[in-house]
């Protein structure tokens, strides 16, 4: 059976199968956890530690050696993504009630949301757009996208706007695994080799974990709104994205479209930040549900526009590829 070959055509499978497979369960039969108990429940319960062994893993697969122009151009994408996600959050901060709008075609609708689902790349989602329509250099701007991964930034934007507090040892217990992960990975090149491995490896697991935090009926009452937020998240973060890799980066703006979707790990975000901000907890599962369907939204359509984009500009690795191509005929 080619059931991993069938998860990979589903625009971030590998991380929403599971999840979903989660909500299922979770929706189905809820006490399922407490009932097995044991490795079982550690499975279905574990979305933390499961969530914290991947962000070590992450921070392990980075390269400190990366290059300048690799660098200006992810930096250029992650500054410009988390500056987008921070205004939002003021204008958020002023418009909605502080969690969140409870009744109404709006139900679910919080700051947390925003914020969790646009502060967040699909790092893995951007690589192979960049693979097919960039350079090698934008592609290997994904390098410092994994810096966004987990909770720290989206605590800093809440806290900075005003929105939450947090104690300090939080914000360095958000990060801790990460610089961690990132010290061993850049004192021995074997063990960054080694945990790189198991970035790809975890994420069913923390989205099967994650999904078991989740009702479905929570996600059709929000679906529609799910929608709409995830086109917001590429119009919103897209069109800033595109001009700072035009005017920053020195791209033609494709690596910036690439970067404007939702991170599958955008979904642990309000289930996280509630641990850590209990204020938070009411309205968490709606914020998972409609970051959920952002990240499902923006996976399918990040890649058409990205591909329409790069055709309109006139993409440079098509182009040097048909020249080689040419150039290959002529000489035979």
């Amino acid at each position: 059976m080619k059931i991993k070959a069938t998860i990979d055509r589903v625009p971030g499978g590998l991380m929403l199968v599971p999840l979903l497979l989660g909500a299922i369960l979770h929706t189905a039969a809820p006490g399922t956890a407490e009932y097995f108990g044991s490795f079982t429940k550690g499975i279905i319960t574990g979305t933390l530690p499961i969530l914290s062994v991947w962000f070590f893993c992450i921070g392990a697969s980075i390269d400190l050696r990366a290059t300048g122009t690799v660098l200006r151009k992810s930096g250029t994408l992650v500054v410009t993504k988390i500056a987008v996600a921070w205004v939002v959050a003021l204008i958020a901060a002023q418009l909605l009630p502080e969690y969140g709008i409870e009744v109404g075609m709006l139900a679910g609708l919080s700051t947390l949301a925003l914020v969790s689902a646009m502060d967040m790349t699909n790092g893995g989602l951007y690589a192979s757009l960049m693979n097919q329509y960039g350079s090698k250099e934008e592609s290997g701007a994904f390098v410092l996208m994994s810096v966004e991964s987990g909770p720290l930034m989206t605590m800093v934007i809440l806290g900075s706007a005003g929105l939450a507090s947090f104690q300090p040892h939080h914000f360095v217990g958000a990060v801790l695994p990460f610089l961690v992960g990132f010290a061993l990975g850049n004192l021995d090149h074997d063990l960054r080799e080694f945990f790189s491995r198991a970035t790809q490896t975890l994420i069913p697991f923390f989205g099967f974990a994650l999904g078991n935090t989740i009702n479905l009926g929570v996600i059709l009452d929000t679906g529609l709104l799910g929608i709409v937020m995830g086109l917001l998240v590429i119009v919103v973060t897209g069109i800033p994205l595109i001009i700072a890799d035009r005017l920053i980066g020195g791209g033609n703006g494709t690596a910036g479209l690439a970067a404007s979707s939702t991170a599958g790990a955008a979904v642990a975000n309000p289930v996280i930040i509630a641990q850590m901000n209990p204020a938070f907890a009411k309205i968490a599962p709606a914020a998972t549900a409609l970051v959920a369907t952002c990240v499902i939204v923006t996976s399918i359509l990040v890649p058409i526009l990205t591909a329409m984009y790069a055709k309109r500009m006139g993409n440079p690795v098509q182009t040097n590829a048909a020249g080689k191509g040419k150039l290959t005929a002529e000489m035979h």
